[in-house]
């Protein structure tokens, strides 16, 4: 089996720019695959900083769940990319915290591999909480937002 190293290399580089943690392509016979281990776990150091002064500067009149992943109203990532709460940088936010949302209604964007996907609000109810930043990476199954 030989080893093509431009493919390689052209994934590694799909890898750094969309912030995928991995990426695998298959074609005939062959198979490569290409992961970072090391993004996780900066990923997962970085999201406890982020949230944590968060949380110790807005306590809600209402105790929220400790874990927003089991909030009933979480909003999970159907994918691995890049999360963007703006069509694009001069334009406003899709929705914005406390405003309320109809089931369908997009209230951000992933970027996966130079594709922009829709994250629609899966219920109808009021945005109470954006659980990512703009430009972040996510992970499948992390926790968006919360609509309740």
């Amino acid at each position: 089996m030989l080893v093509d190293k431009d493919a390689i290399r052209a994934l590694a580089d799909i890898l750094t720019e969309t912030g995928l943690t991995e990426i695998e392509i298959s074609e005939a016979d062959s198979r490569i695959r290409v992961a970072r281990n090391v993004s996780v776990v900066q990923a997962a150091a970085q999201a406890p900083v982020a949230a944590a002064p968060v949380a110790a500067a807005a306590p809600a009149p209402v105790a929220a769940p400790a874990d927003p992943a089991k909030h009933p109203g979480m909003v999970p990532s159907p994918m691995v990319g890049v999360a963007y709460l703006t069509p694009d940088p001069a334009s406003p936010q899709f929705a914005t915290e406390g405003q309320p949302v109809v089931a369908g209604q997009t209230i951000m964007l992933i970027e996966a591999m130079k594709t922009f996907n829709q994250i629609k609000a899966p219920r109808a109810g009021t945005l109470t909480k954006f659980l990512v930043e703009s430009g972040q990476p996510v992970e499948f199954g992390e926790a968006l937002a919360i609509i309740e």
